[in-house]
């Protein structure tokens, strides 16, 4: 794997925190799971507090993959179907009214009866994801062959190439940047929108995040000429920001268009904004990483973007892992 390099490891001085400190008044953790992010919250104070006492000076700061990896351990609301309430039984009075009461005998003293000990709630479960569809239907009309797609790609670049649909994406691009590749590919890499490098090109993929998605690619065992790469918009935005709504809505014409005609086998998203326009989802990547998803009659794989490999080297490793599992239903 040329293009992944396992971070190299620093000596550091660990403090046991197993062993309790008879100057502080911290517990040693119970070795339970957190039950809420307040739950965190809470004990990761209490931790930095037994660390200042320690006399550590340096806390590590949380990164995006750590901060992404830690959110997907808890559910959104919004992604788990609200539970029906279970309606309280009433009490079997009919049962106790046909009975007559027992005779208190004044001798005796009834005793209270012993409250069982209640359980802690048990841990909510994470529930299963499903995969996601951006539509379950084949592909409309027929396959088209290779010279046809090629007249057909050749076409719509020329349309996307005098789109004014976006004013101020249009305003200050150099070029569109429609895509390229095999136009018969069993592989298609989906991108977000072009960047400085692409912008001045014309071509997808060509800077730094483009040399590094070449390296997974050929990792893969495939080589960039056999595949095809293209972007969700077209026109590069204003410093490298992610596209607006409204211009992935302009745009969904174009790259749909694309994919209809190309019909790929499998479509390797590369980051949020196209994995969630292709599957009309708002899920994070890593609620949708190590699933295939469905568009049609294509196979969805959702990655991370080269670009936030180059800043987030510690996810390289996930990244491998969701092309080792490409390449073993691929066949590859």
């Amino acid at each position: 794997m040329p293009w992944r390099h396992d971070r190299d490891e620093n000596p550091v001085l660990i403090s046991n925190l197993s062993q309790p400190n008879p100057n502080s008044d911290v517990s040693p953790a119970a070795g339970s799971d957190f039950q809420s992010v307040g739950e965190i919250a809470t004990t990761a104070g209490e931790l930095f507090e037994h660390l200042r006492r320690s006399g550590i000076r340096f806390v590590p700061q949380p990164t995006e993959v750590g901060v992404e990896q830690w959110s997907d351990v808890f559910v959104d609301a919004d992604e788990v179907a609200a539970e029906p309430p279970v309606a309280s039984q009433p009490a079997d009075v009919s049962a106790s009214a046909t009975q007559p009461a027992p005779t208190s005998t004044p001798a005796q003293t009834s005793a209270p009866a012993a409250t069982p000990p209640q359980s802690p709630p048990a841990a909510k479960s994470r529930p299963a994801l499903a995969a996601v569809s951006g539509g379950s239907d084949p592909y409309a009309g027929e396959s088209l062959p290779v010279a046809q797609r090629v007249a057909t790609l050749q076409a719509l670049a020329e349309t996307v190439a005098g789109c004014t649909r976006c004013k101020a994406l249009a305003q200050c691009r150099t070029q569109t940047v429609f895509g390229e590749g095999n136009a018969a590919p069993r592989f298609v890499f989906f991108g977000e929108g072009p960047g400085a490098d692409e912008d001045k090109s014309g071509r997808p993929f060509v800077g730094r995040a483009g040399q590094l998605l070449t390296k997974m690619i050929e990792a893969s065992r495939l080589q960039r000429d056999e595949v095809y790469i293209m972007n969700t918009v077209k026109c590069r935005p204003p410093g490298n920001r992610n596209p607006e709504p409204s211009e992935v809505a302009n745009c969904r014409e174009y790259f749909e268009a694309q994919l209809q005609t190309l019909r790929p086998e499998y479509i390797v998203c590369l980051g949020a904004v196209s994995s969630q326009a292709l599957l009309q989802t708002k899920l994070s990547i890593g609620r949708l990483r190590q699933k295939f998803h469905q568009y049609h009659d294509s196979k969805v794989l959702v990655i991370y973007h080269p670009a936030y490999l180059l800043r987030n080297p510690d996810a390289k490793r996930a990244a491998w892992a969701d092309l080792q599992m490409l390449m073993k239903d691929a066949g590859l």
